[in-house]
């Protein structure tokens, strides 16, 4: 191969690969990756302790498997913030998560349908 074939072979090659790579794994979204560290933080944060998603978790609070269905992500993340403002009588302790947790978390439950 000639210097010059393989110059631009080593230009073109990288290029065509990120090109076939960006095709495979298209741009996501930022809900869905809210939602995929929002998964991994309901392990993190312990909140599978209590609740319960499919076969995770703990049945001593609401299983949380459909809680999607129900509620939206605004609604999740309100609740997140301050759960005894939308349930008083709940036992649903004040969490300590920043926002940007809140609206992870609360992109994840609203996945769960």
């Amino acid at each position: 191969m000639s210097r010059r074939r393989a110059v631009a072979a080593a230009l073109v090659v990288p290029a065509i690969l990120a090109v076939l790579a960006a095709a495979a794994s298209p741009a996501r979204s930022r809900d869905a990756r809210d939602a995929d560290r929002g998964r991994r933080l309901f392990v993190e944060a312990g909140c599978h302790g209590c609740h319960a998603i499919g076969a995770l978790g703990a049945a001593l609070a609401p299983d949380l498997s459909r809680i999607g269905a129900r509620y939206d992500a605004a609604w999740l993340a309100a609740w997140l913030r301050d759960p005894r403002a939308r349930r008083p009588a709940g036992h649903m302790p004040l969490l300590e998560l920043t926002d940007e947790q809140v609206r992870e978390l609360a992109a994840f439950l609203a996945t769960l349908r």
